[in-house]
């Protein structure tokens, strides 16, 4: 591929943190859009069906749809997509929860000096 072709493509990185005020809804999202894929074979329903059932973090990645942040955004197409969502400990005040860490180079890490 030369470079005029894959000066095409841009990654976008993006990370949520969400608070979670009602896992019950989440679920029961989650399982009525399970419910409402039709062509989604038995097995892999009942395997859908438990994972959302049994993890909130599980129900929101099958809710949140990366194709959905750039459906609508002119001139672009969305080549390839992955996420993934886990349960955390999240405390906002806390200097590891920096939205600018990923500005801050390896090699000044732990000097203070951003």
């Amino acid at each position: 591929m030369s470079t005029e072709e894959t000066s095409r493509f841009v990654r976008l990185r993006v990370e949520l943190v969400l608070e979670v005020e009602d896992a019950d809804a989440v679920t029961k999202a989650a399982l009525r859009r399970i419910a409402d894929e039709q062509d989604m074979p038995d097995d892999e329903r009942a395997h859908a069906e438990g994972a959302v059932t049994e993890d909130t973090a599980e129900a929101l990645a099958y809710l949140v749809d990366p194709f959905d942040l750039v459906r609508e955004v002119p001139g672009v197409e969305l080549a390839q997509a992955s996420w993934s969502s886990e349960p955390i400990d999240y405390d906002p005040d806390s200097p590891d929860w920096d939205l600018d860490d990923d500005d801050v180079r390896e090699d000044d890490e732990g000097d203070g000096v951003g």
